[in-house]
């Protein structure tokens, strides 16, 4: 069994962040481990506090897992400031695990911000050249690259900007676009497609945390990174269609349903 080893905010309504990461993590087979940066008071309708670890204990945390435990494959989800984003960089540095998918997470889904703004340069210049792959949605994408995304080609020219700053490849993803959900990736060769039908759901709380997870996951336990991606794809929509109706708001995805349906399970009633 690969380890794999997320690092992000916490979610006490266990739909996104360190919750989503380690449920995704078992769906796929592999030992989950988890530092947790932030600690986040949310439900499926808004985000009430905030509550940043200290860099000293995110550091500490990450050596207990590196000094007793192989690392196969990481997933980086929230980091809110500098200080943060400064420390895991050079634990990465330090340790230097291979398979690093960092999902550059600046908003909740209820539109709460996650990361100082000020954070936003440390990310570009400590964060995204340790990570062999990173995940934007259109929203991060803009922000990183400065630029308006409207298009497929948009894009792949935001995907050839962000790969000059340092990360080894880029998968942006389209879901805040109309049409189908397409995701570009791209390895600094040549551009992948993957598309999937968009579902009409309002449970979608926690997708980016579990696409990034799962292509972790994926990674870890050998698959290219194109296959990976196209994988943890169809993962995660397969989840969406298959939604929680839980809480009054964006409820979550359902992380174990292709589990489920293979080991002979039902879901409960809900």
């Amino acid at each position: 069994m690969k380890n794999v080893l997320t690092i992000a905010g916490s979610d006490c309504s266990g739909g996104a962040g360190i919750q989503a990461d380690l449920k995704t993590f078992a769906a796929h087979g592999v030992y989950g481990m988890s530092v947790i940066v932030s600690v986040v008071a949310e439900n499926t309708c808004r985000v009430i506090s905030i509550k940043d670890i200290p860099p000293k204990s995110i550091a500490d945390q990450i050596d207990a897992v590196f000094e007793d435990i192989r690392v196969d494959g990481v997933k980086i989800g929230m980091l809110s400031n500098k200080e943060q984003m400064k420390t895991v960089a050079d634990k990465l540095l330090q340790y230097r695990p291979r398979g690093v998918v960092l999902d550059p997470v600046m908003v909740a889904k209820g539109g709460c911000a996650l990361m100082h703004p000020e954070a936003l340069e440390t990310l570009k210049k400590e964060m995204l050249p340790r990570a062999f792959l990173i995940t934007p949605n259109i929203p991060e994408a803009e922000a990183l690259t400065g630029m308006k995304i409207e298009t497929a080609e948009e894009m792949k020219q935001a995907a050839a900007l962000l790969l000059k700053m340092g990360t080894q490849n880029v998968l942006i993803k389209g879901g805040h676009l109309s049409g189908d959900a397409v995701d570009i990736l791209y390895d600094g060769k040549e551009f992948s497609a993957f598309t999937a039908e968009r579902i009409q759901t309002k449970n979608t709380h926690g997708t980016g945390c579990t696409l990034s997870s799962a292509i972790a996951a994926n990674l870890a336990n050998g698959m290219g990174t194109a296959d990976a991606v196209k994988a943890a794809k169809e993962y995660v929509t397969t989840a969406i269609r298959h939604a929680l109706p839980i809480g009054k708001g964006h409820g979550p995805t359902n992380h174990f349903y292709t589990l489920y349906q293979k080991g002979g399970l039902r879901n409960a009633e809900l």
